[in-house]
């Protein structure tokens, strides 16, 4: 079953899988969340790990940075590993003045700088959204939780670049009520809906890109458990 991406075979993957960037989440997530972890994939350093959350199966493995890293193992997944659902829990830039440093945004649309989508020969552009199940059951989540005051679902961008944004194109997009910007959500949600699979993005604010706040890349690591729980609640319901 391997791929050249992944060497987990078939059924290691549980039907959700959570995907943060950074490898080193996955693996504090898997060390910290989950019972009985094993891994399942360490090819290139792209850690997935398997075990049970309250009983329920939950997979964790990262993504990498940025569109054509998280396109591959997102398609793979859904095409080859019989995921059902991917939770993306990673970082974002604020760039709305009603979302603070450390709020959860949920991406209920991603657009995006990239031409990513091109790949599919549409006769014009692809609206690329989270799917309304998995967004019913996060919302049910983040309340079961207390969460809902510190969370906020709306239209996030998916940049290609990170050091390309200037404060006058983050302003245009905000002007649109882009709550945030990242860089991996709209090629989950693209491969989610050409797989009819199920996707979303909930992502911590690491950054403000108005006010100058910032967190430490050890605390993005390590800090954000609130998200972390809210995406495992999450699984639990699916």
């Amino acid at each position: 079953m391997a791929t050249p991406h992944n060497s987990a075979k078939k059924g290691d993957f549980a039907k959700t899988v959570l995907m943060p960037g950074d490898p080193l989440r996955a693996k504090y997530i898997a060390e910290n969340f989950l019972d009985n972890a094993r891994l399942v994939n360490n090819v290139r350093g792209i850690q997935g790990y398997t075990g049970t959350y309250k009983g329920t199966p939950v997979s964790v493995m990262a993504s990498g940075m940025g569109m054509p890293s998280i396109g591959i193992y997102a398609y793979e997944l859904f095409n080859f590993y019989d995921v059902e659902n991917i939770i993306r829990v990673g970082s974002t830039g604020a760039i709305n003045e009603g979302v603070k440093i450390r709020d959860i945004v949920i991406g209920l649309g991603a657009s995006t700088t990239s031409r990513f989508q091109h790949q599919f020969d549409l006769n014009g552009y692809f609206s690329a959204t989270c799917t309304y199940e998995i967004l019913k059951k996060t919302m049910e989540a983040a309340a079961e939780l207390g969460l809902e005051s510190k969370t906020h679902v709306g239209g996030i961008l998916s940049s290609d670049a990170f050091y390309g944004e200037t404060d006058e194109l983050n302003k245009k997009w905000a002007d649109m009520n882009v709550l945030s910007i990242e860089m991996e959500a709209a090629a989950l949600y693209m491969y989610a809906a050409q797989a009819k699979k199920n996707a979303i993005a909930i992502c911590t604010v690491s950054d403000h890109l108005l006010t100058g706040e910032s967190t430490s890349s050890e605390e993005r690591e390590k800090t954000f458990d609130e998200m972390l729980i809210l995406a495992l609640e999450t699984a639990k319901k699916l």
